[in-house]
């Protein structure tokens, strides 16, 4: 057991310690002397026998939650027993990859004179290096054993303490010093009730117009830094549902003030930082499944990159194909930005034929993409942050990803390295570029796939699903739904929307007697559905499975059997309700489900408002003065963003009048805790 304060690791330590010094006019008698240690997890067991001659036995177990030192962790142990009769240090083997290793090894001591000769055992623990600065020092214990007396049992917590150096005395300014910024956010969060004004002005203020007289933009507009505010409002408007009406006209309101295609969306603007965001939130699945082995792969492999530039034009290749071929995965909301995100620049710049690819790829691959290749451990694709020379190598393949989404028409240019022009010069082959567009054309319109002809059951008839006639109809998949038609181009008789396939898996041919079948599983029915040959069936299979594999309520089992004559032909369960029997093959893990407590966002929304007080009650004054007075305004109001003074005087009026009463109610909580709390009670 081992416990953290401020990164120093505590143990420990149980010692039992008993001697016999000395024997005269007997037969030898041997004495058993038992030391057990627990160094952070780290369990000795020493036996130390002693008739003034002394051997002991030290058993080094286990260790647990050992730190882990740029990104490994291959511990060993070395134990040694101090004293005047020094031993040297006797290690245990290196266990690889883990810091809650498995020792199990015993060394012996033998030292000359009784138990008072010894004056300290040691346990050190090392973490084998492969760097030429030789292995690292993870920390180590002393246990003083004269301290402990002749007889009895030991028991304390200790520090897991850094090196003696030696004895030597140590300087404070020797000692180097550390900078901290420490914040520390206390939020007491009320019943859904307390926030309701607050947040029905926050979730209907869109799509009012103008934008910036909307609670969202004033926020943003009030805030010191933009990210403060994003996180709050993406976090509530991803939990009630409203993510995209919010980005669409906050986009669609700065592309309008945009001037230069050029430099869309590469400020750090509301939206930037509420796309960027709403990714890191609705992407981070797609991330791992995009990335995550190739990433691991680098940082384990420690290929020369620099010295071998074809280590990192293989490296390069592979990830570019990952994402180009990942369009089918890219979760349905990020494609709903995409796609309103295309359709505003397209429109605002006519003209530029590019600038439809570019709103899109400054957020999936400048903002997305190439900052999780960069940093793999602020996206959770790595625990730790990579070593030196493999933070080069990604550095070196982020920014060659980055130049290649980004379409820029030379590559080299980008790049300050000269040495590096032949490499760069590589990628500027049309097949890089045409990938690019493919992807960014995959993930912001509509249609994503071909029509196929399959067929599917007719309408259901006695039995929820009992036998039924199989009618040939043309089936249509885009990014928001899965249709089927009489005929191609007529109307849709059926629609699924994407966020309601729970599963694709195939069904067994004794369900109705035919081949190349799979189902398409819902929160009511399942559609079964028979493609033309084997491939074919795969082929919808794998991408409808890659669509929908983002969605929240995806199943973990399904029945790979038709439900007929009242029972599952699989399992032969009665219940048509009754959970599956098989796992499902293109199963999630369940941690992907947004984790937002829509209270809590809330309550931080209150926060800034009531933080920027001062802010709003001047952007209410400028708003009073532009309605009275067109001249030139102070200074002090020309910060703001304020396209209609008079409604955004309402809004800020609403604002105000939620954040006072809310105020008004932490008041009365304070004041009653301050009441009914004790000295010295919880």
């Amino acid at each position: 057991m081992c416990v953290c304060v401020c990164n120093v690791w505590c143990v420990l330590l149980t010692v039992s310690l008993c001697s016999v010094l000395e024997c005269q006019g007997l037969p030898i008698v041997n004495v058993c002397v038992l030391c057990v240690v627990c160094v952070c997890g780290v369990c000795v067991v020493c036996n130390v026998w002693c008739v003034l001659l002394t051997v002991s036995l030290c058993s080094v177990l286990e260790c647990q939650g050992l730190p882990i030192v740029n990104g490994q962790c291959d511990p060993y142990a070395a134990v040694s027993l101090l004293g005047p009769s020094r031993s040297e240090a006797k290690k245990t083997k290196v266990k690889r990859k883990t810091n809650n290793p498995q020792f199990d090894e015993t060394f012996y001591f033998e030292v000359r004179g009784g138990w008072c000769y010894l004056s300290t055992m040691r346990v050190d623990l090392w973490n084998a290096s492969n760097l030429k600065f030789g292995d690292e020092f993870l920390g180590g214990v002393r246990v003083p054993l004269r301290a402990l007396g002749q007889a009895g049992v030991h028991d304390a917590w200790y520090f897991l303490q850094p090196r003696d150096n030696g004895g030597k005395p140590v300087k404070v300014d020797e000692l180097g010093s550390l900078r901290l910024n420490i914040v520390y956010t206390e939020d007491h969060v009320f019943p859904s009730d307390h926030y309701g004004p607050l947040r029905d002005l926050m979730l209907t203020s869109f799509p009012s117009q103008p934008v910036s007289a909307s609670a969202a933009h004033i926020l943003g507009e009030v805030c010191r830094e933009k990210q403060e505010a994003a996180i709050p409002l993406v976090r509530l408007f991803l939990h009630y549902g409203n993510i995209l009406p919010f980005l669409s006209a906050v986009a669609h309101a700065e592309v309008n003030r945009t001037q230069d295609p050029n430099t869309i969306f590469r400020g750090n603007s509301l939206t930037s930082k509420c796309i960027d965001e709403t990714m890191k939130l609705a992407g981070n699945h797609y991330l791992q499944v995009t990335l995550r082995s190739m990433i691991d792969e680098i940082c384990t492999d420690h290929k020369p990159c620099e010295i071998d530039p074809e280590n990192l034009r293989q490296y390069v290749d592979r990830i570019f194909n990952m994402i180009t071929t990942s369009g089918v995965r890219c979760p349905t909301v990020m494609c709903d930005i995409f796609f309103s995100l295309r359709e505003s620049a397209a429109t605002r710049f006519e003209v530029d034929q590019d600038v439809r690819y570019t709103a899109v790829s400054s957020f999936i691959f400048l903002r997305f993409f190439a900052p999780a290749i960069l940093s793999p451990n602020l996206f959770q694709l790595r625990p730790h942050h990579p070593d030196p020379a493999t933070s080069r190598t990604l550095t070196l393949i982020s920014k060659t990803i980055q130049t290649l989404g980004s379409l820029a028409k030379s590559k080299s240019a980008s790049f300050k390295e000269t040495y590096m022009a032949a490499f760069y010069d590589y990628f500027n082959e049309q097949k890089y570029g045409d990938a690019v567009k493919n992807f960014l054309d995959l993930i912001s319109q509509s249609l994503i796939s071909s029509s196929l002809q399959v067929h599917d059951q007719a309408s259901p008839g006695r039995n929820r699903f009992g036998m039924k006639n199989f009618k040939k109809r043309w089936f249509r998949l885009t990014n928001h739904e899965f249709t089927y038609h009489k005929t191609k181009g007529e109307g849709a008789l059926c629609r699924i929307p994407i966020e309601n396939i729970l599963a694709v898996e195939r069904l067994e041919e004794e369900s109705f007697k035919m081949k190349n079948m799979f189902q398409v599983i819902q929160p009511e029915r399942a559609l079964y559905i028979q493609a033309n040959n084997c491939v074919e069936a795969r082929d919808w299979i794998d991408i409808l499975t890659k669509v929908s594999q983002c969605n929240r309520k995806r199943l973990s089992t399904y029945h790979p059997s038709a439900y007929l004559n009242g029972h599952w032909l699989c399992c032969k369960m009665s219940a048509d309700t009754e959970p599956g029997c098989t796992p499902c093959t293109g199963g999630l893990p369940a941690n992907i489900q947004l984790d937002v407590d829509g209270d809590r966002e809330a309550e931080r929304i209150y926060c800034l408002f009531s933080t920027y007080m001062n802010k709003l009650v001047n952007m209410q004054e400028a708003c009073g003065s532009r309605s009275v007075y067109d001249g030139p305004e102070q200074e002090e109001y020309s910060c703001f963003l304020i396209d209609d003074p008079r409604e955004t005087y309402k809004t800020l009026r609403v604002i105000i009048s939620s954040v006072q009463t809310l105020e008004q109610q932490h008041t009365k909580y304070k004041r009653d805790m301050f009441r009914k709390t004790k000295i010295g009670s919880q």
